[in-house]
């Protein structure tokens, strides 16, 4: 974030990966929600945004680019912001993203930093975008597991960050590629809090705990789960699958809000009736503590 004037500050991110559905349009309109979750996590408003590509033009016909930036821009047109222009490179490997800039007064910016004792975690979106998606490089996952992760992952955090702006939210985050469990951990050692995750009140892409089962899991799940193993408690009733789901690398991922608890009824059914669906309160955060943990139960 950098502060321009008392009144506009702007926020700069960027993000960009290989495919991960075979659809051309589809990957460039995941890429581009992705891309913009940042800037909506911290409670700010694209307005710019610029490509970045890498493409194979020698092994791939240009159609392929044209769709991909075609569902690129119609993701940044339901955000409101204008592409401004971007810049390609011959590689070997497709790569697609984009560099948003946002703008937020600096008075309402929205920080991982401040989740106090008592409130209740709220995440906007379902889990298990990682392991739907290995399942589908395997040629084992089912059209509607599939269909379902991309509803998902398209779908803009601009929804629900217009709806909890309102409220006043003492910390936020969008869940990606640490998982749930490691982004909240971030969100707790800025806060130096602990907390809670309820495992049962955890929404679920369809499939998703089904292929945790069976081990279906990316290689980013592994290396989540061993790097964020010491700081988790598992609670007696929670399977190898669901701690897989708990730090599962997620794509164009929901957002993850900490507020006053007597605030969480009232989020929920405002998100719920902007068509954020899968929004539900997840957890609650404790007391301070000099190294943050998370109990999931």
């Amino acid at each position: 974030m950098y502060k321009l004037s008392d009144d506009i500050a702007i926020v700069q991110s960027l993000d960009f990966f290989t495919p991960i559905v075979d659809d051309p349009f589809t990957f460039g309109q995941i890429t581009a929600a992705n891309a913009l979750s940042d800037i909506y996590a911290m409670g700010a408003r694209p307005v710019t945004a610029l490509n970045i590509v890498a493409f194979p033009v020698d092994d791939m016909p240009n159609t392929v680019l044209q769709e991909i930036l075609r569902g690129g821009i119609d993701k940044l047109n339901e955000s409101g912001a204008v592409l401004a222009g971007g810049h390609s490179i011959k590689d070997d490997e497709l790569k697609y993203g984009l560099s948003i800039t946002g703008i937020v007064h600096p008075d309402k910016l929205i920080s991982n930093k401040g989740a106090q004792p008592g409130d209740v975690l709220i995440l906007t979106k379902a889990l298990g975008s990682g392991i739907v998606a290995t399942a589908l490089k395997r040629k084992i996952a089912l059209p509607d597991q599939v269909e379902a992760m991309v509803q998902s992952m398209i779908q803009l955090n601009k929804y629900a960050s217009e709806v909890v702006t309102n409220y006043p939210i003492n910390a936020m985050t969008d869940v990606t590629g640490y998982g749930l469990v490691g982004h909240l951990l971030e969100m707790l050692d800025a806060s130096l809090m602990d907390a809670r995750i309820f495992a049962s009140e955890l929404p679920l892409l369809p499939g998703a705990l089904e292929w945790a089962e069976k081990k279906v899991i990316p290689g980013g799940l592994k290396s989540n789960r061993k790097f964020y193993k010491p700081r988790v408690a598992l609670g007696s009733k929670i399977t190898e699958a669901m701690e897989y789901i708990a730090v599962d690398p997620q794509t164009s991922g929901g957002l993850l809000i900490s507020v006053p608890a007597e605030f969480g009824a009232a989020i929920v059914k405002d998100l719920h009736a902007a068509g954020v669906d899968q929004a539900r309160v997840v957890g609650e955060v404790s007391n301070s503590s000099a190294e943050p943990r998370i109990s999931l139960q």
